[in-house]
C-alpha cells in the first residue's frame, strides 16, 4: 500500500488561479516545503513546524474524490518520489490532474499532467527552477510582490515564449499588489491576470 505525507484534502471546490480558474476541483495538498515563501498561504513560510501532516494510502485518496479535475499542490509536491505514482493513479480513474509546483525539483510526470510552475527563486535562490521544469511546464504563475519579478526571469519567460505566462497579485497586501500587476499588463499585454477567485468568493 502506498502512502503520502498530506496536508488537507477538499473536495467541490474550484480552481482559483491561473489558466484554469473557476473550473471545479477537488485539492490534494501534500504536506512539507522547504523553499519558505514569507507569504506562504499554506503556513510553509518556516517549513511548516507543527501543521498537519498525514500519512495517507492513494487508496483513501481516490475514495475521496468527486470532481473531473484534481488539483495536487502543497507544500511542494515534487519532493515526494511517490508523485509520479499518484498522477497515474489518478489518471487512471478519467480525471484531469495538474500539480502546482515551485520547480525547484523534477520527476518525470505523465505528459497528460498540467503543471503550473510558480517560480520562487527570486525569494529563495537557494531553490532555483530547474531546467527540465522550464520546458515541462503548461502556464508560469508569477506572484508579484515588489513588482521586480519579471525582470528577474525575463530571460527565461523569453526562452519559453509559447507558455502562458499569469501574474498574480501577492493577496496579502493585495491593496498594493494589484496596482503593481495591472502595471505590469500594461507593459506586457500578452500575459494574464490571475486574481485568487476563490479568495474573493470565500471558498478553499
Amino acid at each position: 500500500m502506498i502512502t503520502i505525507p498530506v496536508h488537507e484534502t477538499f473536495q467541490q471546490t474550484i480552481q482559483g488561479e491561473g489558466y484554469w480558474a473557476g473550473t471545479p476541483v477537488d485539492f490534494i495538498r501534500l504536506a512539507g516545503c522547504p523553499v519558505g515563501c514569507p507569504w506562504c498561504d499554506t503556513g510553509y513560510a518556516d517549513g511548516g513546524k507543527g501543521l498537519p501532516r498525514n500519512m495517507r494510502s492513494f487508496d483513501e485518496l481516490l475514495a475521496e474524490l468527486v470532481s473531473p479535475r484534481v488539483v495536487i499542490s502543497g507544500g511542494e509536491p515534487f519532493i515526494y518520489p511517490q508523485l509520479p505514482d499518484l498522477v497515474r493513479v489518478l489518471e487512471e480513474t478519467g480525471r484531469q490532474v495538474s500539480i502546482e509546483t515551485s520547480g525547484a525539483f523534477w520527476q518525470d510526470v505523465s505528459d497528460l499532467c498540467w503543471i503550473t510552475l510558480s517560480p520562487k527563486e527570486h525569494i529563495s535562490p537557494r531553490y532555483p527552477v530547474v531546467s527540465q521544469m522550464w520546458r515541462r511546464a503548461s502556464e508560469i504563475k508569477l506572484v508579484i510582490d515588489v513588482g521586480d519579478e519579471l525582470e528577474f526571469y525575463r530571460s527565461r519567460l523569453a526562452e519559453n515564449s509559447t507558455i502562458p505566462v499569469f501574474l498574480q497579485p501577492q493577496w496579502t497586501d493585495i491593496d498594493r499588489t494589484l496596482p503593481l500587476v495591472l502595471a505590469k499588463l500594461k507593459q506586457f499585454p500578452g500575459y494574464r491576470l490571475s486574481v485568487q477567485l476563490h479568495k474573493y468568493i470565500g471558498v478553499e
